[in-house]
């Protein structure tokens, strides 16, 4: 809910963009209150169906619901922008709107982790990754992580993208993670390192964008897009805000969760007020 509030509270002139929720319909029923709000906001809830095996794979949901925010795009929309649900949005996101030529606006992921560095080589994921998903070698560009400035081979985070409907990006993310998420060499990288299973809808992503897309037809969005709140105290950029009011999206890990949470959130008080009165 806090990502709909915050969207028409400070969206700016896209506070009164189509807004759907996408929720899986094997998820427990919200409560009568929240369907209220969200009606309230003039914001459409959309439960979908997902087989539950699948769903109980990491961010499988995330990319059925990208995919299906994209068909109900066409022909209604220039732009579907896709947001993680642990979003707020802080400022008018005016580079959500793409210009003439660019299909696509993105982050690079927070962390490295799973990614490699630009002049690494190939290891077992990523070569799977760009044969299965025939990633052309020309495709390849500099990119560097959100908290770390490592530059890294591309790796787009899966949180915050906007794309143009009819290109069907995020319909080719969900079909191709389907198909490929369980062929034995990823399988066998679950069973060694956990974070494969958690990262493979990412890994899965950027085969697909650079396997359909330039980069010219990409915009890099700026560093205070999809900025990490969990994160804030390990970045080590220049990027780093004063006060997260700086940023125009954020995510975080459910900062609310900590008691402490308003002592330790680096905004002015305005905004901790005005999330606090959303937590009650």
């Amino acid at each position: 809910m806090l990502l709909l509030e915050s969207i028409r509270a400070f969206g700016g002139t896209l506070s009164h963009v189509d807004v759907w929720c996408f929720m899986p319909e094997s998820k427990r029923e919200l409560s009568v209150k929240t369907q209220k709000r969200i009606a309230e906001l003039e914001a459409d809830l959309v439960p979908f169906e997902i087989d539950p095996e699948i769903a109980a794979f990491p961010f499988t949901r995330h990319a059925q619901a990208a995919a299906l925010a994209e068909s109900r795009s066409i022909g209604r929309a220039d732009f579907v922008a896709w947001l993680a649900p642990n979003t707020l949005v802080l400022q008018e996101p005016r580079k959500f709107l793409l210009k003439g030529g660019i299909s696509l606006g993105y982050r690079p992921v927070h962390h490295k982790l799973l990614g490699l560095k630009y002049e690494e080589p190939l290891d077992t994921f990523w070569s799977a990754i760009y044969e299965f998903c025939d990633v052309p070698n020309e495709r390849i560009f500099v990119m560097k992580t959100q908290v770390e400035d490592i530059d890294i081979r591309p790796y787009f985070n899966a949180g915050c993208l906007v794309a143009r409907p009819e290109k069907s990006l995020f319909k080719s993310w969900r079909d191709t993670f389907l198909k490929l998420y369980q062929e034995p060499v990823f399988k066998k990288l679950y069973q060694e390192d956990e974070r494969y299973t958690i990262f493979m809808h990412q890994g899965i992503l950027s085969g697909v964008i650079l396997s359909r897309m330039s980069r010219d037809e990409m915009d890099e969005l700026p560093a205070n897009y999809n900025y990490p709140l969990n994160l804030y105290f390990e970045d080590v950029t220049n990027n780093r805000p004063e006060y997260i009011e700086e940023c125009v999206t954020i995510r975080h890990e459910g900062f609310y969760q900590d008691q402490e949470w308003i002592s330790k959130m680096p905004a002015r008080t305005e905004l901790k007020q005005w999330i606090a009165n959303r937590l009650d």
